[in-house]
């Protein structure tokens, strides 16, 4: 057992879970007090308290849930992501996994518009992935048509004895998962028995009849998905209806095709002042999803057809019974064939979809008003840390070569005498500050969320990072450039034999610094290792050139004498330099290779 501090500090979230199960008894045990006579009415305040308490657990069960899955496939999640390639079809299979994981397509789309900023890949080729999380938007549908309600309490207890036992941190993930289900199905109970008068209140059958209307089911589906921003509620709840006996296949169709439509808002709203890539992605999102409905619309009865075939049946029953038990779970297959089968039409024509939204979307010049803007530290991406961490990377990497930029550019400096240059890298370096400073907030931020052990460690890494580039370029703007200026202003040169040394050991560095960029971009351990195992490479330079400053301290004049001292000075900020380099490095290889390296 654990101990109370413990249960504080790391469970605020089964803390969380324990009022949602508080709220679940007392709703139920509102119900219960109902009588029979009681239930031939329609009590329309309890209705709506029900209907709303359910719902409430309902969402807040699908969020714990994906809360917990997420955690538990964070790192793996990660890897699917690093992992896309230009092929359309594994970027589906992709979409429909990351959407299944995090519950949420437009979450995916986000994650989409920075891999799209990365350079990772073009609009054309993400629009495979934005098609895949409609797939990927059918998982809980598949679960909730399940209906276990009866065991709804059980996994709640299961989960919340995993959570409160559990010893590691994957165990407790599983347990905030299952409780979360446990409480999806109890939110569908509560709304379920609430809904059990209305299987006598004409006027809501006389309704749901007219739900038939395509047109009507659609606009009810879109515009209630667009104010709870979830599709997955909306087809749920049109479940919950189905386990009554209140609403027929086709009426659920058309639910669900609004819902699709409906799950747009959260993706436009995302988009609203985000670059054009952001909004090419909600674009594409949205027209893809409207195009989908327009094609179906017209074969709902064809449909519905269909999936009274492929789907389980109860010939056994008749009439509303029937219709409880069977139409559920076609709800929920309708829902899988469509979306499954729009992908399989539509990614043929992935271009097409890419040069729309370029066309509806047209790049507009923007007026710079701040030095440099971050370009991954989406805050959309916090609640999925392990991806916000992948992101950091980027971000770091983009500082990185704004760094390597100023080293290049000071080096070309010195080798033309151009002042003007030196001063250019100044201005740099406030860039590389602007930068720092917000990936250290972001960092901050994804700190307040629950990490792993695994994600903490590398929070760490990439703090530690941040901090030492950025005193990596403060060597850069404010010492190397003055040891420059001095070169210039006294009109110092080097012989062929010193210019040759330092062409080397400059390159060396230089190029290290740039393996270290890509070795915190790409998560390459190996990269980061080398950077180590050239420390003798390092040395050896460094003694080459003082072995010939050595044959040169006997000079007479002072101002050969003022050379030899910013050569010793223009050797020690190339190993500050590195040294620097160097300690980032060591953060990203295991101990084990980090014991080889030295």
């Amino acid at each position: 057992m654990i101990s109370v501090k413990r249960l504080w500090t790391d469970h605020n979230t089964t803390i969380r879970l324990i009022l949602g199960l508080l709220l679940a008894v007392f709703t139920h045990a509102t119900l219960a007090d109902e009588t029979a006579q009681q239930q031939q009415q329609v009590d329309w305040f309890y209705l709506t308290m029900a209907l709303l308490g359910g719902l409430a657990m309902f969402l807040y069960g699908m969020e714990q849930m994906s809360d917990g899955l997420q955690s538990a496939a964070g790192e793996k999640l990660k890897d699917v992501l690093a992992g896309l390639t230009k092929n359309r079809f594994l970027g589906a299979l992709t979409g429909a996994f990351v959407t299944a994981v995090l519950n949420s397509s437009s979450v995916t789309t986000v994650l989409v518009v920075g891999f799209i900023s990365a350079g990772f890949m073009t609009l054309t080729q993400s629009v495979g992935i934005i098609m895949g999380a409609n797939i990927g938007s059918t998982f809980t549908a598949q679960i909730v048509a399940f209906n276990v309600t009866q065991y709804a309490l059980l996994l709640v207890a299961v989960g919340f004895f995993m959570l409160f036992t559990a010893k590691t941190e994957r165990v407790r993930h599983y347990g905030s998962m299952v409780m979360g289900l446990g409480l999806v199905f109890y939110g569908m109970g509560v709304m379920g028995e609430a809904m059990n008068p209305m299987r006598t209140y004409q006027p809501f059958l006389d309704l749901m009849i007219r739900m038939e209307n395509p047109i009507l089911g659609i606009l009810v589906g879109a515009v209630f998905t667009g104010l709870v921003q979830s599709s997955a509620a909306t087809t749920g709840i049109a479940i919950v209806m189905a386990t009554e006996g209140l609403i027929s296949l086709p009426a659920g169709i058309a639910l669900s095709f609004g819902a699709n439509i409906g799950t747009c808002v959260t993706a436009l709203l995302a988009a609203i002042g985000k670059p054009a890539e952001a909004v090419r992605a909600a674009v594409v999102h949205v027209s893809f999803n409207i195009a989908g409905v327009l094609l179906w619309v017209m074969f709902i009865p064809q449909l519905a057809e269909f999936i009274v075939h492929i789907s389980p049946s109860s010939p056994e029953l008749s009439g509303k019974a029937q219709m409880a038990a069977d139409v559920p779970r076609q709800i929920a297959n309708a829902h899988t064939v469509f979306n499954l089968a729009n992908t399989l039409i539509f990614i043929w024509f992935t271009p097409m979809f890419a040069r729309f939204a370029e066309y509806v979307v047209r790049e507009k010049p923007v007026k710079e008003r701040v030095i440099v803007k971050p370009r991954y530290l989406a805050k959309e991406l916090l609640e999925v840390p392990s991806v916000a961490l992948e992101n950091v990377r980027f971000e770091i990497g983009h500082m990185g070569e704004i760094t390597s930029d100023m080293l290049k550019t000071l080096w070309t400096a010195f080798q033309q005498r151009d002042r003007d240059m030196v001063d250019e890298v100044i201005k740099m370096d406030d860039k590389v500050d602007v930068l720092s400073e917000r990936i250290l907030e972001y960092l901050s931020e994804i700190q307040q969320e629950e990490l792993t052990d695994e994600s903490s460690h590398e929070l760490k890494a990439l703090m530690s990072a941040t901090i030492n580039i950025e005193s990596l370029a403060d060597v850069i703007e404010s010492e190397l450039s003055e040891i420059c200026k001095k070169y210039i202003d006294y009109d110092l040169h080097e012989s062929d034999a010193s210019l040759a040394l330092f062409i080397d050991f400059s390159q060396t560095v230089g190029d290290t610094f740039d393996k270290l960029v890509r070795a915190i971009k790409n998560d390459d351990e190996n990269a980061a290792a080398e950077v180590i195992t050239v420390k003798e490479h390092i040395r050896h330079a460094v003694d080459e050139i003082l072995k010939n400053q050595a044959s040169r301290i006997s000079v007479e004049t002072n101002k050969d004498l003022l050379l030899v001292r910013l050569e010793l000075e223009l050797v020690d900020k190339l190993r500050r330099i590195y040294t620097l380099t160097k300690r980032v490095a060591r953060e990203f290889i295991p101990k084990e290779l980090a014991h080889k390296t030295e």
